[in-house]
């Protein structure tokens, strides 16, 4: 299989904003992805240490787990090798330090999968879905891009921009900062998220893993938090 040309332009960039804006019915704004608990702990308490957690997961954590998923699946949707995708979905299940990381990678997959076989149907996708009992997030929304025709490096940038998003708009949630400072941090991250983006591009796929120790730890503690906002 290669990947349709004509749906490349327009229709790719609009199909990626639609993708990843809030309003994409994911669910992804019920998670903090660890955050909730660092804020109790006041581990996070201001725009900086906002600003270097949310650096830490997109460039040595989760983030880049997912990217490097989000990179083998568009490249096994490509290829239109279902077998594979099945594989590199189930790893980026696997690889999920806790039971909340994984809950939140599961279904906000699921839930996107679910809208974009609704609304933007693709018969490939469909199939592969039929046989997948859970899918790893970046895992259908890498395989969506490459069916969708919308470029890898694009797919990856948007990707990790809106990871990003949501976990300052947490932050924001929890009164860490304000509506001005949340733009700053994403202004400040500009650099940091597409050079992550860049460097999965070439990563070799043995260099896989993450190393966030205090966010695992954090998401740890959220499992039993007494009060909370957020699912994880």
């Amino acid at each position: 299989m290669t990947i349709r040309t004509e749906t490349r332009g327009r229709g790719a960039l609009y199909r990626l904003l639609a993708w990843l804006s809030p309003s994409f019915p994911t669910g992804a704004f019920s998670y903090s992805h660890g955050l909730e608990a660092a804020a109790a702990a006041r581990s996070v308490h201001d725009r900086a240490t906002l600003e270097s957690w949310i650096a830490a997961v997109v460039t040595r954590g989760s983030g880049r787990i997912d990217a490097d998923i989000l990179r083998e699946a568009y490249r096994a949707a490509a290829a239109g090798d279902l077998e594979a995708l099945d594989t590199i979905s189930r790893r980026g299940s696997a690889f999920r330090a806790t039971a909340e990381l994984a809950l939140e990678s599961r279904q906000q997959g699921d839930a996107f999968l679910k809208t974009c076989r609704s609304a933007w149907p693709d018969p490939v996708l469909q199939k592969w879905a039929a046989s997948e009992n859970g899918v790893c997030h970046s895992a259908v929304f890498g395989a969506a891009a490459a069916f969708g025709g919308i470029a890898l490096e694009d797919a990856l940038l948007g990707y990790l921009q809106a990871f990003a998003a949501n976990l300052m708009s947490a932050g924001l949630r929890l009164g860490l900062i304000g509506q001005t400072d949340g733009q700053r941090i994403l202004a400040a991250l500009e650099s940091v998220i597409a050079d992550a983006a860049q460097a999965a591009l070439s990563r070799d796929p043995a260099d896989f893993g993450s190393a966030t120790f205090a966010l695992d730890l954090a998401s740890m503690a959220h499992e039993t938090q007494y009060s909370r906002l957020f699912r994880s």
